[in-house]
């Protein structure tokens, strides 16, 4: 009970919107993980430890930037054990979210946790992001898979055209990124939006973890 209080007040530090349906679907997040990873490794073992702060806390800081409204339709590229997408449709739950991973196995997990929880607002898809043909989302999100140039280049044609986005409406492509980044977004060609997590949450282990908005 203890640790558990001690992972949801991590969380509590910065968001304070969270319901009891929402809170109770989050402090199960580490008992679900933990037997999934014992199985299916899909968080190296020395994070799991960590997973409110490196996982968690890292995927909302996309919420603390960004809302994803009522219907928003959002795409997890490349998603792994369910990040950022299972945090965000734990936050968001009027949006939709699909979670897309191109391992069938790390899937089995998502789909694990979220039954779990009773997750409602997602939807799994075994795939290449290159491959998805005639679906589009209001946006891409993404955590650590690729370079940023491949991210855009996968994200353009899943992107719907013309949508007007409201204020603090999340567009485009967000990704998360960690390290010197200025070589990789030169290679790019892209001319992202780039925030300071460590501006967000205060914890050292975003010291040097970025949010990258291109849209």
């Amino acid at each position: 009970m203890e640790k558990a209080a001690q992972n949801l007040g991590l969380i509590l530090r910065y968001f304070d919107e969270f319901n009891e349906k929402q809170l109770q679907q989050l402090a199960a997040l580490a008992e679900l993980y933990q037997e999934w990873n014992s199985k299916i490794n899909v968080i190296s073992r020395k994070d799991i430890d960590g997973l409110y702060e490196k996982h968690v806390l890292h995927s909302l800081s996309i919420a603390a930037v960004f809302d994803c409204g009522a219907g928003t339709e959002i795409f997890d590229l490349g998603t792994g054990g369910g990040f950022p997408g299972i945090p965000l449709a734990i936050f968001f739950p009027e949006a939709k979210f699909v979670l897309a991973d191109s391992i069938g196995k790390k899937l089995k997990v998502v789909e694990a946790v979220a039954a779990g929880i009773g997750l409602t607002n997602i939807e799994t898809i075994h795939s290449r992001a290159e491959d998805i043909k005639n679906r589009k989302f209001d946006a891409v999100v993404s955590r650590a898979v690729a370079p940023l140039g491949d991210l855009w280049r996968w994200s353009k044609p899943l992107l719907k055209k013309g949508v007007r986005i409201p204020e603090r409406g999340i567009s485009g492509l967000v990704c998360l990124k960690g390290g010197d980044l200025a070589q990789e977004i030169a290679d790019s060609r892209c001319r992202p939006r780039v925030i300071g997590i460590h501006d967000l949450f205060s914890e050292e282990f975003f010291t040097d973890k970025y949010l990258l908005h291109v849209y």
